[in-house]
C-alpha cells in the first residue's frame, strides 16, 4: 500500500524549517514552497520575491545619495557603502528600477544607497 506524502506527513513537517540562505541574502526572508511532480520527486524552490517600497527599502536618514560616475558598479558601490559586494541588490530595491544595470549606465544620477543601521558614512558617532 502507498500512502501519498499529505497523508505521510506528521506534525513536524507544518513548521517552517530554517532558511536555506544566509541572513545577508534576499531570498532568507522569502518563502521555500516544494513541487511534487507526476513522478512524486519534490523539488524545493523559493517563491516570488516582492520588491519593498522604495520607503521601506530606504527608510528617511538610512540612506545617503551617490552621483554615478563613469564605471560605478552596484557591486562596488555596495563594497564601498555598505562594506559587502554582494550587497548590491539592497541598491537596487531602494530605487524604482526594473533592470539594476540601469542605476549605473548614466553617468551624473543620483541613486540612494541605503546604509546599515542607519548609519552616514564619515560621520562620527557619540
Amino acid at each position: 500500500m502507498t500512502m501519498d506524502r499529505a497523508a505521510a506527513a506528521g506534525p513536524a513537517d507544518a513548521l517552517p524549517a530554517a532558511s536555506p540562505y544566509p541572513p545577508s541574502s534576499r531570498y532568507h526572508d522569502c518563502p521555500i514552497a516544494v513541487h511534487v511532480g507526476p513522478d512524486g520527486g519534490a523539488t524545493p524552490y523559493v517563491r516570488h520575491r516582492l520588491l519593498p517600497r522604495t520607503e521601506e527599502a530606504a527608510p528617511v536618514g538610512a540612506a545617503v545619495e551617490h552621483v554615478v560616475e563613469a564605471g560605478d558598479r552596484l557591486d562596488v558601490l555596495a563594497h564601498r557603502y555598505l562594506g559587502d559586494a554582494g550587497q548590491w541588490w539592497r541598491i537596487a530595491d531602494a530605487n524604482d528600477v526594473l533592470d539594476p544595470r540601469e542605476l549605473t549606465a548614466e553617468p551624473g544620477r543620483r541613486i540612494l544607497v541605503p546604509l546599515p543601521g542607519g548609519t552616514v558614512p564619515g560621520v562620527a558617532r557619540g
